[in-house]
């Protein structure tokens, strides 16, 4: 079991980012893979998840995220995709205070949460959330540049997190017409205007 990566940035995609470690590049599934930047040094939070299929890596920027996918992940009807795109939107202090206080409309927001998904949430967390909203350990990381275009790099992770191509094409205009930003402020722009409808 992996604690966490210590090492270089080597490849960052809308889904994922590589990090080499020792000569090893391990692909990590990351809510927030424009967060980071090829070339940079970094430490990735990480839970292995094994299935049928396979091993897949997942990975934060801290402990703290960490654990809330691992809670996340343990709701009925939710899984690690679906945990990644909940947590994409970054204002996890936010999501927090929305299960302690039983919002199932908020929640409804992201992609692939329906009402009986979200009062699932719920139920299964409240009561378990309070220390992240009162201790506020949830902090937003600087938005870092990209080295690929980052409104369609944006475009494309918005896409990777489940939101359908319809939805991607009605916020697009609007992305355009902000000036110009890393690709991982575009998606939290992006998020933001995709979870007003």
């Amino acid at each position: 079991m992996y604690e966490y990566f210590e090492g270089t940035i080597t490849v960052v995609n809308p889904a994922y980012v590589v990090i080499e470690v020792a000569g090893i590049g391990y692909r990590i599934l990351t809510p927030t893979p424009y967060a980071y930047k090829e070339g940079d040094k970094a430490r990735i939070y990480v839970e292995q998840v094994v299935r049928e299929n396979g091993m897949t890596l997942y990975g934060f920027k801290s402990q703290q995220d960490k654990v809330l996918f691992n809670k996340l992940n343990e709701v009925s009807g939710i899984g690690p995709k679906s945990a990644l795109a909940i947590m994409a939107a970054e204002d996890n202090g936010a999501l927090a205070s929305a299960i302690e206080s039983g919002e199932v409309s908020y929640l409804t927001r992201f992609p692939g949460i329906g009402k009986k998904t979200a009062s699932q949430i719920v139920l299964d967390l409240r009561g378990k959330m309070g220390n992240y909203v009162a201790e506020n350990l949830f902090t937003e990381d600087e938005p870092v540049e990209s080295v690929f275009p980052a409104l369609e790099d944006a475009l494309l992770a918005l896409g990777a997190l489940g939101y359908s191509q319809k939805e991607v094409d009605r916020i697009k205009p609007k992305l355009k017409k902000l000036p110009e930003m890393s690709a991982d402020e575009y998606i939290k722009q992006g998020l933001g205007f995709l979870l007003k409808k």
